[in-house]
């Protein structure tokens, strides 16, 4: 969690913009607190905090909602008023950009979804054509959200791979085939409004740690997620871990065989990613169909409903014993990647998403069996595993807030 003293500004024109975000973010943490709370909480004078408050009560960016129910004992005489955001103030919009599909949501302060549209598009279809319709995407989320220009604090950008975060440009995603794409001046030329550009996973883990449960406010959390790739996000005290060139987080290669593995996109061999994906399910649940072509597996995967991957699991779920061993052994793997990610960054909660929001039952068990069995001296037992509540959203939460990150709660 960001330390409020973190947060205020000691000198120069910074310290009414850096005391006004430190005062939004605890109001964001704390969801109803008073003036006297908002001046302890965040080590102003009771002047700064009157003359913030006026100002973010006259924009409509907070609200008076009555007495403030004390959190210890009872006050003596008249109990102070409570002070909350209101949510509908200010909107986000989030673009995630996956394998082969986008998601665009419209969010508020408290980056719960308006609506959220999405597309699929083929993989070998150009960036430019693929940023095209995503465009359009975006401005048919903002008409049909109904919400006045003027209230949108900007959009945050996922993108999949590595991303130059001081020109928004998304310099190499394998599983896309794209390079050096300019996704914020794309999309800022276009709008009009600020856009803020990060790696999708580590967004989602800025999602998790602003917006998740009350016990995600820890020191350290990282976001896994893993789907057609495996990628991890690190937020340390609140702010995004980005490594020296943005590169932190790419544990889908990260190197788990060191001889006789089999080729990665990224040109490497051996890695996570060709140990635990959803191709790399579906291939291997295909090759267990093909041994039993008359079994459940094989009958769920030509003719059950969905997606692949969902067939696989619906296999699982019907209790056919060699998919949930095949599952079982894929997230082994999984479960070593994680131990590593314990060992080398000591976080206190690791959250899961993609693969494990579907297939919670089938390879939770032995990832966390197989990470508590070989982090280092026990580490792996002290931090907790647990899977993202924002399901097949977090993608698109996570790129709202950046924006909502970037304009009211993170200090420059």
């Amino acid at each position: 969690m960001i330390k409020q003293h973190e947060l205020t500004g000691t000198n120069g024109s910074d310290i009414k913009f850096h005391n006004l975000r430190a005062v939004l973010l605890a109001l964001l943490q704390q969801k109803t607190i008073s003036r006297v709370r908002l001046a302890r909480l965040t080590g102003l004078s009771n002047t700064t905090i009157t003359h913030l408050v006026n100002e973010l009560l006259a924009e409509g960016i907070i609200e008076e909602i009555g007495a403030e129910e004390s959190p210890t004992a009872p006050t003596v005489g008249r109990p102070p008023t409570a002070l909350r955001l209101i949510p509908t103030a200010r909107y986000a919009v989030g673009v995630h950009f996956g394998v082969g599909s986008v998601r665009v949501a419209v969010t508020d302060l408290l980056a719960q979804p308006l609506l959220t549209l999405s597309l699929e598009h083929p993989l070998e279809r150009p960036a430019e054509e693929v940023l095209e319709d995503t465009l359009a995407l975006v401005r048919s989320a903002i008409a049909e959200s109904g919400i006045r220009p003027t209230a949108l604090v900007g959009v945050g950008v996922g993108a999949s791979g590595l991303v130059d975060l001081e020109r928004g440009v998304n310099l190499f995603a394998p599983n896309l085939g794209w390079r050096d794409v300019p996704l914020r001046d794309w999309f800022a030329d276009a709008l009009g409004v600020p856009v803020w550009v990060d790696n999708n996973v580590r967004a989602m883990a800025l999602a998790e740690s602003m917006f998740g449960q009350e016990d995600h406010r820890t020191e350290a959390l990282a976001f896994v997620y893993a789907r057609i790739g495996v990628g991890a996000g690190l937020v340390v005290n609140g702010k995004l871990y980005h490594g020296s060139v943005a590169g932190a987080g790419e544990i889908g290669h990260t190197t788990l065989l060191g001889t006789g593995g089999e080729p990665c996109r990224c040109g490497n061999v051996g890695c996570l990613e060709t140990l635990f994906s959803e191709p790399v399910i579906v291939r291997c649940a295909q090759a267990l169909a093909e041994q039993a072509p008359d079994g459940l597996l094989a009958m769920t995967l030509r003719e059950g409903q969905g997606p692949l991957i969902e067939r696989v699991f619906a296999a699982a779920e019907q209790g056919d014993s060699a998919t949930r061993a095949m599952l079982a052994e894929r997230a082994h793997y999984m479960g070593i990647a994680l131990a590593n990610l314990v060992n080398v960054l000591n976080p206190d909660l690791i959250v899961l998403g993609g693969l494990f929001v579907q297939g919670r039952r089938w390879l939770m068990p032995a990832a966390e069996a197989t990470m508590r069995a070989r982090a280092f001296a026990g580490l792996g037992e002290r931090v907790r595993l647990e899977i993202t509540q924002f399901g097949p959203n977090v993608g698109v939460i996570g790129a709202a807030a950046l924006a909502l990150n970037s304009f009211f709660y993170q200090a420059t």
